[in-house]
């Protein structure tokens, strides 16, 4: 049972399924696999645009004629967090929809030597490098795997630190029901409304904490390590 206070929002759309039917085979390059984070990124921020608020506006077109529309107001007041280092496509792509986004990086890794117990790991982060966060700010954490749920609960907290924002966003491609009742948790404890954008939720975490089906790797997949 998840708390009141997150939302999942799963992409069903046949684009987005066909991309990540793609990631998920072996057989996909480096570049088509980089490519396809890009892709689904674009198709998260369009999702996520719908979060925003919005406001009636007039413009008179080329022919001198006043004709009403919407301006999507908070496009303006976006801080997209990467996770680094697999989710910089994904950001590549949601930038590609928040133009104007301010950005923050956090390097941060399981420690997978110390092994993972009840499905949670050690976060060890090395750098924090976040822009000021005002209350009217929409924050969107960008995490390409969100297994266990661990790094992104601890980057949640480190963002926090740099001030409150209006929305907590979490763009990723695929999560785990064990992720997601971790971030329940966090979001009850920071006091923070969080929705999860993913395409996907599988089902398991293996004892190495890899997500099953999954991607694998996605850094390694992307990035030819």
């Amino acid at each position: 049972m998840l708390g009141r206070l997150l939302k999942v929002k799963v992409i069903d759309h046949p684009y987005a399924q066909a991309i990540l039917t793609v990631l998920r085979d072996r057989r996909t390059s480096q570049i088509e696999f980089r490519k396809g984070l890009v892709r689904l990124g674009r198709v998260l921020g369009l999702e996520m645009v719908k979060e925003l608020e919005v406001e009636e506006c007039e413009v008179e077109t080329p022919l001198g004629v006043k004709t009403r529309g919407i301006r999507v107001k908070d496009l303006d007041q976006v801080v997209i967090i990467t996770v680094l280092r697999a989710a910089w496509p994904l950001t590549e792509g949601l930038v590609k929809i928040f133009f104007n986004a301010k950005q923050g990086v956090i390097v941060a890794k399981r420690v997978e030597e110390k092994g993972m117990r009840n499905y949670e790991f050690e976060v060890d982060v090395a750098y924090v490098k976040i822009p000021t966060i005002t209350p009217e700010s929409i924050v969107i954490l960008s995490d390409v795997m969100v297994a266990t749920g661990s790094t992104a609960d601890r980057a949640l907290r480190e963002i926090i630190t740099h001030g409150r924002a209006k929305k907590y966003l979490l763009a990723s491609i695929i999560i785990t029901p064990i992720a997601l009742t971790r971030l329940s948790k966090a979001s009850e404890e920071l006091g923070i409304n969080l929705t999860v954008y993913s395409v996907a939720v599988d089902p398991e975490v293996n004892n190495r904490g890899y997500i099953v089906p999954g991607l694998g790797d996605a850094g390694d997949r992307a990035f030819g390590s």
